[in-house]
């Protein structure tokens, strides 16, 4: 027997629901409804040619997933079209929000690199490793049901001058998901550099290896996926950005300050890229600088740098060193912080070193890809980084790796007995003998 229903009730619920159709995603923001409620009131997000490949991405049983991608590699669907489904996937799913999600995001466009390096019948194994690790987490998410990222409607009143790096710092700093979202999508529609360049100012808030690595992996995904998708990739960072908001610190506001005071003591608002080169000695001491000097004056060393006039590629190569110095003087895991995976003395994906060698590669290309003060402020955040991460590792050795006697106890010549020599030292996690054998090959 269907229950009766006032005339009162039917009227309140029916203004509910106008409410929150009117609000939209605000509803969201302002916690009236749970997320996937709140999702449901935007429509879905779809890929065009690509979406019922990227559906099958997320919807395969990961136990049949291998034999269906070489099938498809077989008929001549490409690595490089099964990463991009792959990387639109993963944003519609997590939007940058989910831990394991968003370093798969980032491992997709490195698989696919490898990929291309290698030869034969084990050429697409790189992608292919990425991808299932994609859709198993994808699965273990929620699948379709859970996904983050939805279609944005138009907004008339985030669209040309309304649409600012300030207003979407602001908007950010409130918790406005909705307006935030829409500021993004109205930027990008002006100019996808403009949308990158306005994203700077909140990654910089707190330069950390993944809020720095996931707008570059963002933007670069485009070259595999196509621009047209430029808004859903770079929405991954801004959600990242909204979603370590609730986190804000006091200390947050020191780098703008910073920039600030380095851009006004040398003059760098508004002015040219510089192309003086350097000599490798010159890189060599600047990189000594970012290494082993405090933040501030590694952030000061690079502006000094700048209006110089030296070109941007100088700072960049001079990060990556230093980050990389960092790699080589690591002294491994505690024994305090070991686990099952993560042996005592071992040099682990998440290490200090690593951490900042991505953050620098990250920073030294994001330089290149924005513009003005936005790519000048890379380079000068990724100087202070690079230290920073310098004073947080416990475990530095005094000189980096290898040491004289793991050179002295390298003596094959050619350079298939020392690669061979490599193979062994990595599959047996001998690292610090692997750095020897890597420097001999180096000086063939």
């Amino acid at each position: 027997m269907r229950s009766h229903r006032s005339r009162r009730s039917f009227l309140r619920s029916v203004g509910s629901g106008t409410l929150l159709a009117t609000l939209g995603g605000a509803a969201f923001d302002m916690a009236l409804v749970p997320r996937a409620f709140g999702s449901e009131l935007e429509g879905e997000l779809t890929f065009g040619d690509l979406e019922p490949l990227v559906r099958e991405l997320q919807e395969t049983p990961v136990d049949r997933l291998q034999p269906a991608l070489v099938a498809k590699l077989n008929n001549g669907v490409s690595l490089q079209t099964l990463t991009g489904a792959a990387a639109l996937a993963n944003a519609r799913t997590f939007g940058g929000e989910d831990y394991i999600g968003f370093h798969t995001f980032m491992a997709l466009a490195p698989a696919l690199k490898m990929s291309s390096l290698l030869t034969g019948s084990a050429a697409a194994l790189p992608v292919l490793k990425v991808l299932y690790r994609n859709t198993d987490r994808i699965q273990e998410f929620g699948g379709r049901e859970s996904e983050v990222l939805h279609s944005l409607s138009h907004n008339p009143a985030t669209t040309g001058s309304e649409a600012t790096a300030d207003a979407l710092h602001r908007a950010v700093m409130e918790h406005q998901t909705n307006s935030s979202e829409q500021l993004l999508a109205a930027l990008v529609q002006t100019d996808r550099v403009s949308a990158l360049n306005a994203l700077i100012p909140l990654v910089q808030d707190s330069p950390e290896v993944h809020r720095t690595v996931l707008p570059y992996r963002a933007w670069d995904m485009q070259q595999i996926v196509g621009t047209e998708h430029a808004l859903t990739l770079l929405r991954q960072s801004l959600r990242y950005c909204l979603q370590a908001e609730k986190y804000r610190r006091d200390n947050w506001n020191e780098h703008a300050t910073m920039l600030s005071s380095l851009f006004d003591e040398f003059k760098l608002q508004g002015r040219a890229v510089g192309s003086r080169q350097a000599a490798d000695e010159d890189v060599r001491r600047l990189s000594q600088v970012f290494a082993e000097a405090p933040p501030a004056d590694a952030a000061r060393a690079a502006a000094e740098t700048l209006a110089d006039g030296f070109e941007p590629s100088v700072i960049g190569e001079a990060l990556s060193l230093a980050a990389s110095r960092l790699v080589l003087r690591d002294g491994g895991r505690l024994p305090q912080w070991e686990s099952p995976v993560k042996p005592a003395g071992c040099v682990h994906g998440d290490s200090v070193g690593v951490h900042a060698s991505d953050s620098a590669n990250a920073w030294r290309n994001l330089a290149t890809v924005t513009t003005d003060s936005a790519a000048l402020s890379c380079l000068i955040i990724g100087a202070w980084q690079v230290a920073r991460d310098r004073d947080g590792s416990p475990n530095l050795l005094s000189d980096s790796l290898p040491t004289e006697r793991h050179l002295n106890e390298t003596t094959a010549q050619s350079a298939d007995q020392l690669l061979t020599q490599l193979d062994e030292a990595i599959r047996f996690n001998q690292q610090a003998h692997a750095t020897a054998i890597a420097y001999r090959y180096g000086q063939l």
